[in-house]
Order: C-alpha cells, then structure tokens, then sequence
C-alpha cells in the first residue's frame, strides 16, 4: 500500500492494484441498513463522538492467560476518511493511518479510465477486503449523504457468496465490528468525507477477490437494487 511511511513492506500496493484487466463479475446482493440487518455485522451509529470502539484484548499465545488490565490498552485512532471518484476509479484516503487507496472501478480495469467525464457508476467492482483483529471501525458520513458498505461476517473461510452490500442514507454511521470483512466505504456522490475511528494496532487480515477466487465483486450502487427485506 502507498504510505507516507515507505520504509515499511506492505503486502500490496494499494495505488497499483496487483488485478488483471478482466475477469468475472460476481454479483452481491444490496440491502437497506437497518439494525436489525446489520446483526452480527455491526451497528447503526448516531453519536459518533460517543459510540464506543470496541477494542480487542492481544490473544494469548499458549495456556497461561493474559493478564487483566492488558492486553487492550493500544486505545484508537481517529481522523478523516475521504473517498472520491476520479472517472470510473474509486479511491480513499486514510488521514488516520495515513494510507491511500484505489478502492474499486465502475468498470473492468480493462476499459477504466481515470479521465472519463461520462462516468456512469452504478456498479462498484472491488478486487479487495480485509478485515481487523484487533478492533472495530467506526465510519460516519460528515456531509449526511448516502453511501454503501458491503460487508461479511464468515472469518477466514470467507467466499463471495459470503458478501452483503448494505446501502445507507446519509443520516447515521456505522460501526463494523472486529472480525468483519469490509473494503471501506462507497460514497453515492463524487467525493465524501467520513469520520474514521479504530483500533490504534490497525492490524489487517486481507484477501485478493482475482487471485484466490477468480473474480471480481459486483456491488450495485443504485437504490433501484435495494433487495426487499422480509
């Protein structure tokens, strides 16, 4: 991943996709978020200055346990997450962490184009996700517009049918929980600025859609996609 820190080894490139032109497109279903839909995903948030960011305590790496008061005392990070559009290229910065990122095309990489004024972007294809062991991730919308998040909650044995893209009006955050699959956020507007708390260890668990799976995902972006919830 580019990072202003480029004495650390990072195992992708985040700006230079390691992804093939074409490939398959795997389609994810897209549903309005809810409480009660986010379940075991995580949360709906409305105070983001006082939602918690749960923290998770260092595992223990043999039988004796850790001790109580530790383990979990690395406290969060926060700052701006800002995801924009340039052309059909999807692309966020972490001011946390410091990161930044090519999230995602509206079209096969193949026929993408940074420069493109016709844009139509009612598709996200993502090549990427990761997940964070050692906390949750807290992202709420500073300019109240919607966006969607797609999300998977299987752990390590994750596959694409896993996945579940969650569309959000702009009028709460979320909070993902530690653990859950996720590649950031897509805003339904050219760029958007969240708020961005999460555990300061920032650990990630990462998986490459093309090259373990042969594919990749197909989020759709417009409200007409919503699925209907029972």
């Amino acid at each position: 991943m580019a990072t202003k820190d480029s004495g650390r080894k990072k195992s992708f490139d985040y700006m230079a996709p390691p992804v093939p032109g074409e490939l398959p497109l795997f389609d994810i279903p897209l549903v309005r978020a809810t409480a009660e839909s986010l379940k075991g995903f995580g949360t709906l948030v409305t105070d983001y200055m006082a939602h918690p960011v749960e923290i998770v305590r260092w595992p223990a790496l043999g039988w004796r346990s850790i001790d109580e008061g530790t383990g979990d005392e690395a406290g969060h990070l926060e700052g701006i997450f800002e995801f924009w559009w340039e052309g059909d290229f999807l692309l966020g910065e972490n001011m946390a962490v410091k990161d930044r990122y090519i999230l995602g095309w509206s079209e096969l990489p193949a026929k993408a184009r940074r420069d493109n004024p016709e844009a139509k972007r009612d598709q996200l294809l993502i090549w990427h996700a990761n997940y964070h062991p050692d906390g949750a991730q807290l992202f709420y919308p500073l300019d109240n517009r919607p966006f969607i998040t797609a999300l998977a909650k299987t752990g390590d044995d994750m596959h694409p049918k896993d996945w579940v893209a969650f569309y959000c009006d702009g009028s709460f955050g979320i909070c993902i929980h530690p653990g859950i699959w996720h590649e950031a956020i897509t805003p339904l507007s050219p760029r958007s600025r969240f708020y961005d708390k999460q555990g300061a260890v920032h650990a990630r668990v990462s998986c490459n859609f093309t090259e373990e799976f042969g594919v990749f995902l197909r989020i759709p972006l417009t409200p007409d996609d919503i699925q209907k919830q029972d």
